[in-house]
């Protein structure tokens, strides 16, 4: 198994990509290698300094970065040896199994639609992410910002990617799948959740109908389903929760699970490989994470299942 990681990603590149590597690599196998992309030059003095020899990754040198701020599409077409751009030429021709980057969200997304393509039957892609459960435990929300604009037939499938998503990589058995809408009543909501209710119902999934805000930390739902806009509007909201409680001093298990660092990245669903976008602010313990959650989606077949599913 070959994991990619961009490590010219982030606002803490090079460094915490490299030492999140490190760290990462501790856990795996001898056969489980991470394929470093970025500059060399810049990455080998973090490894001499933790006493790390360089033959404990395989590296793809590359000449350019593609800046946080840059245009997504642009970037990627003008940009051709960047970290994140070869990346996903490695992934496009089976070099590496999963690609994983803290970088520019706009150019993975890119990267991922336009060169392993999304999964035939998959109308767009979703990128998820972990919500805290107030006893135990997360749920699996989405999208969270990939699709500003849904249309009924895109929120229906993003349920099934969700309900796959839960089941195969976090073991959750026939998880519950709710509707993000202003009321729990099958006729409450836009036209646009009105529309995508008996969908969803008309599923195979488990779909247990419409929940509310206050529904999101429950044991409720184990899949949130919501359009890109409103799930990362309540994402942004929830990774405030613990900003919160650090700046006031407060401490609780609860809130100190919605530390992103615990989770790594968020996964873009839908596509034909693993490919993982972390936050842009991730520190290595957070690279870590994200590193293993890449081996976990690829050690599953997760992209196999959802080519079963959408046949």
């Amino acid at each position: 198994m070959k994991i990619g990681l961009d490590i010219m990603g982030g606002d803490f590149a090079p460094k915490a990509a490299v030492l999140g590597a490190i760290e990462a690599q501790k856990a795996l196998s001898a056969e489980e290698r991470i394929v470093l992309f970025g500059d060399k030059d810049q990455a080998l003095p973090f490894l001499e300094e933790a006493g790390v020899s360089q033959d404990a990754f395989d590296f793809v040198h590359t000449t350019e970065v593609i800046g946080m701020g840059e245009h997504g599409t642009k970037s990627v077409l003008q940009k051709p040896n960047s970290s994140i751009s070869l990346g996903f030429q490695y992934l496009k021709d089976g070099k590496i199994d999963s690609f994983a980057s803290a970088g520019n969200t706009g150019a993975m997304l890119v990267g991922a639609v336009f060169s392993v393509k999304p999964v035939p039957g998959v109308i767009r892609p979703a990128v998820a992410t972990n919500v805290p459960k107030l006893k135990s435990g997360f749920g699996i929300m989405l999208d969270v910002g990939a699709n500003a604009d849904c249309k009924p037939e895109v929120l229906a499938q993003f349920g099934l990617l969700g309900s796959l998503y839960a089941e195969h990589v976090y073991h959750i058995q026939n998880p519950k799948v709710g509707l993000m809408n202003l009321g729990e009543e099958e006729e409450k909501g836009n036209v646009l959740t009105q529309s995508t209710f008996p969908l969803l119902q008309k599923s195979e999934i488990n779909f247990i109908g419409n929940i509310e805000g206050r529904d999101l930390f429950n044991d409720k739902a184990d899949v949130i389903v919501c359009d890109g806009f409103t799930g990362n509007v309540m994402l942004k909201l929830a990774e405030t929760f613990y900003i919160l409680t650090l700046k006031k001093g407060f401490k609780d298990e609860f809130f100190d699970r919605f530390n992103y660092e615990q989770y790594g990245g968020s996964p873009i669903l839908g596509v034909n490989a693993p490919v993982l976008i972390g936050h842009g602010i991730s520190s290595p313990e957070a690279i870590k994470n994200m590193v293993l959650l890449s081996r976990t989606m690829v050690e599953t077949k997760f992209v196999d299942k959802i080519r079963e599913a959408f046949k």
